[in-house]
């Protein structure tokens, strides 16, 4: 089930289908318990948490890309995990506790952030999000890579490790 469910995301591009879906599950998400914004600061990543980001955090704590709109420049202090996400997006919900895990896993060795493309459009524009969920694996040194749709947690974890290094 997991193998087939890697394929699974909600496309920004067909967002007429997916505020369709957003539309006809609103009662069972008012049900469930949504997604958690942390507040946005440096103790949350140590202490293993994943923090909300919004673009000015972004700014300040991955990369300005007004500042060096034509080159990568990392402004962390260790390497980046971004899950962007929608509070509406269903595959979202289901890799939020792997990514949990792995933030408490890699607590003070590795930043998790997510970013809400309903609330933080800018930057889903500037990163060219068109598919959610997608992760963006930011190294210290070197370029950013990112994966479209749902991941295994193995899969997650051997990219994170990658990033480490």
């Amino acid at each position: 089930m997991l193998t087939a469910l890697t394929l699974v995301g909600c496309s920004s591009q067909k967002g007429k289908v997916c505020k369709q879906e957003q539309n006809a599950s609103q009662q069972e998400q008012n049900a469930q318990k949504p997604l958690e914004a942390k507040p946005s600061t440096d103790k949350s990543s140590v202490n293993g948490q994943v923090t909300y980001l919004t673009t000015a955090d972004f700014k300040q704590k991955v990369m300005d890309y007004e500042a060096h709109p034509q080159e990568w420049v990392f402004a962390g202090h260790r390497p980046v995990v971004i899950d962007f996400y929608a509070t509406w997006c269903r595959p979202c919900k289901m890799m939020s506790p792997i990514v949990e895990q792995l933030a408490k896993q890699y607590a003070g060795k590795v930043d998790f952030y997510k970013v809400d493309i309903d609330q933080e459009p800018e930057l889903a524009s500037v990163f060219g999000i068109q598919s959610i969920p997608t992760f963006l694996f930011i190294p210290m040194k070197g370029k950013p890579t990112a994966q479209m749709g749902m991941m295994e947690k193995e899969e997650m974890e051997k990219v994170v490790k990658g990033i480490q290094q």
